[in-house]
């Protein structure tokens, strides 16, 4: 523990309340700061865009946008946060957004289903907000061997891969479960197509063991220069046929058919 202690960043070490604003304003420079750690929310953004080619011209919603730049790579993306934030267009909960019915070509998502408190209210709402077509694309952490190990171990969130869906109360960062979306996805999927059959699940794919613990995240020091990004990108890429044990996150593409 001492180690870990000593590899908090100074800026982080006496939050208390990760529900304040002020922290994700800093959660947001800390990215900007951390060249590994931007380009790890810049290949993200990318995978959105691979998800809705010719974006140009598309009404497209980043729900959490928090401390991220989305707009640095995907120019015309409304962002969103359910905090006050200054640096975002609009403030309301994934649960009752200000858009008009079929208005919407995609939502994209990073790590905010697992801290929406009542996820079915969420689909139900993209749903009515999404034109045929749309899509829900969304990153989120994976449910393998090593993402249990470190999720259990070396993380603030919850993990419970027995739980329901339902979250209850708690702030919108300070509470959480990083399993919600296997749950969903892997362990209730018939349960999510009986109950959404509008909402067709495209592809799921598990990915990124090792770039986002080097990077150090939103707490810790970069444990590697930022120059040697491309090299560990491929070897991800060269470990990608053991996703299945190895992926820390999982990215999730969701269609409304109907």
């Amino acid at each position: 523990m001492k180690l870990i202690e000593w590899l908090k960043l100074p800026q982080t070490r006496h939050i208390e309340d990760l529900d304040d604003p002020a922290v994700t304003a800093l959660h947001g420079r800390i990215i900007q700061s951390k060249g590994f750690l931007k380009r790890i929310y810049v290949d993200f953004y990318r995978q959105f865009l691979e998800a809705t080619p010719d974006s140009a011209g598309k009404v497209l919603v980043e729900l959490g946008s928090g401390g991220g730049f989305i707009r640095e790579v995907i120019g015309n993306v409304i962002t969103s946060d359910i905090l006050a934030l200054p640096n975002v267009d609009k403030i309301f909960s994934a649960i009752e957004m200000p858009f008009e019915a079929a208005s919407v070509d995609g939502f994209f998502m990073i790590d905010v289903l697992h801290h929406i408190a009542d996820p079915r209210a969420f689909f139900r709402e993209a749903l009515r907000c999404l034109k045929v077509g749309g899509k829900i694309v969304m990153i989120e952490p994976a449910n393998t061997v090593w993402s249990r190990f470190i999720y259990k171990n070396f993380h603030h969130e919850a993990f419970d891969t027995g739980a329901g869906w339902e979250l209850g109360e708690g702030g919108p960062l300070s509470h959480g479960n990083g399993a919600l979306p296997w749950i969903i996805f892997s362990r209730d999927r018939k349960v999510f197509e009986e109950e959404f059959p509008s909402l067709r699940i495209l592809r799921r794919r598990n990915h990124s063991p090792l770039r986002y613990l080097l990077s150090g995240g939103l707490t810790l020091r970069q444990l590697v220069p930022s120059f040697t990004y491309p090299a560990v990108k491929a070897l991800e890429y060269i470990l990608s046929p053991l996703s299945g044990l190895l992926g820390m996150f999982q990215t999730i593409e969701i269609e409304r058919m109907a």
